[in-house]
């Protein structure tokens, strides 16, 4: 596994000879034998090895034994040890994320500050691989999402992605090293473990190699999208005038999207695929689409750019980033939201009957959530419908004139997922496999 993982390294350049590499440690078989093998490359190489370890005090006890684990290691390895702790529960409700974004946010933000000058380790496998392409693929990913984890960002370098997590644990059986075993990873209730324990298991009996096989497979897809967003970057450097897109038109439309793609990040603005199809069009056609809010991405047939244009009917522009917990944007009423699960279903409906909420799958939810007032050109097709309803044309039929102009509207990055005294949107609609709800309910102040 050693020779492996120190091809890997030398295939990506992920270390040179004086490098000082910080290897991320939480305890487990991962990190344990990422900072095993990286200590008996470091003598070929010539390399410095450190550990950082990450304490998100989620497990009580269970995250303090892990830390005093790796510390014992370390000076039992003598690998000089730094052990940080953070409050991801704390972090998660301030910002309305779930608690897997919160420790990945802030474990990466730790990183950062403790790695000026020196990499980082962290030790992905060829299982993470895999389990990242099939989240994204369920999610909704062109090449870029199933192009995997990349072997090296900025300075995290990920030397185990060539190997298995079988591999890693039948060596640490080998050189008889123990490891901790995280009590999370053993349940079902985050979305990455059902992945994990339900569908790479039935994978397998399709393809019983299917990891080994997924480390070329994922390779090949990484290689063409580099291609790709090499040339996307030329296509830029050719027509791209600050927010202007000037004889993009002339590029495969491929090229072209991801030219969109990277305009309407860098202006952090949310987009889908059909939304990128879309505009593709309109860059090929000449006409206009809304982005978001004011927003609009306008087209002659030759150059492209985003233009603000107000129109005449449109509200006060409000808008917020939704937060777990009480959320108003409107003088007089709150908008709360709360996560819960299925226990905690069974509790509310039966202490809450006659209270009025609406329960969105959690999961289903695409990126950041954002509280706002309606929006001219919305549109959302609803719980248990097939087609997409114009929000204008609801709120005239259900909702008096005076309220109009007061409802709560939640998006994500693919579009509105609900609409206040309307309903939810059918793709956030919980179904029999929901694990985690977004309770919604409005109040006045």
């Amino acid at each position: 596994m050693t020779d492996k993982i120190f091809s890997f390294i030398k295939k990506y350049n992920m270390i040179s000879k004086g490098d000082t590499v910080i290897c991320g440690l939480s305890g487990g078989a991962d990190s344990i034998s990422l900072l095993v093998v990286l200590t008996e490359i470091s003598r070929k190489i010539g390399f410095t090895v450190k550990a950082l370890h990450v304490n998100h005090c989620l497990r009580g006890a269970e995250s303090d034994r892990d830390e005093n684990f790796c510390r014992e290691l370390c000076k039992k390895m003598n690998i000089p040890f730094t052990a940080v702790s953070c409050d991801v529960t704390a972090f998660a409700q301030e910002n309305g994320l779930s608690t897997e974004e919160s420790a990945r946010i802030l474990r990466y933000k730790i990183f950062a500050e403790n790695s000026s000058g020196a990499k980082i380790a962290t030790a992905h496998n060829a299982n993470d691989n895999i389990e990242t392409v099939i989240f994204n693929l369920a999610r909704g990913s062109a090449l870029k999402g199933i192009s995997g984890i990349p072997p090296v960002r900025d300075n995290i370098i990920r030397p185990l992605l060539v190997v298995s997590r079988q591999e890693i644990e039948e060596y640490l059986r080998k050189i008889g090293q123990d490891y901790v075993t995280d009590s999370t990873n053993l349940s079902d209730d985050y979305t990455r473990n059902k992945i994990r324990h339900q569908i790479l298991p039935l994978l397998s009996v399709i393809n019983p190699e299917l990891i080994e096989t997924s480390v070329n497979s994922i390779d090949a897809v990484r290689s063409e999208n580099s291609l790709i967003e090499e040339l996307t970057e030329n296509a830029l450097s050719e027509c791209r005038n600050g927010n202007k897109l000037q004889g993009l038109n002339k590029f495969h439309e491929v090229i072209r999207k991801r030219c969109i793609a990277r305009l309407l990040a860098e202006n952090s603005l949310s987009y889908s695929y059909d939304r990128l199809i879309k505009a593709d069009k309109i860059l090929t056609d000449g006409g206009k689409i809304n982005i978001s809010g004011d927003i609009f991405f306008v087209s002659d047939g030759h150059t492209a750019e985003l233009k603000k244009i107000q129109p005449d009917t449109q509200p006060e522009l409000l808008s917020a980033v939704l937060k777990i917990g009480d959320n108003s944007v409107f003088s007089d009423r709150i908008l709360s939201c709360e996560i819960i699960s299925c226990e905690d279903l069974q509790k509310i409906n039966y202490v809450h009957k006659k209270l009025t909420f609406y329960l969105l799958d959690y999961d289903k939810i695409i990126g950041r959530v954002i509280i706002r007032n309606r929006r001219f050109g919305d549109r959302i097709q609803l719980q248990g419908r097939n087609f997409t309803s114009s929000v204008k044309k609801l709120i005239n039929e259900k909702i008096p004139a005076g309220e109009r102009d007061t409802l709560y509207f939640l998006e994500d990055e693919k579009g509105t997922v609900f609409a206040e005294k309307i309903g939810i949107a059918q793709r956030v609609a919980p179904d029999s496999n929901t694990v985690k709800f977004l309770k919604i309910s409005v109040r006045k102040k």
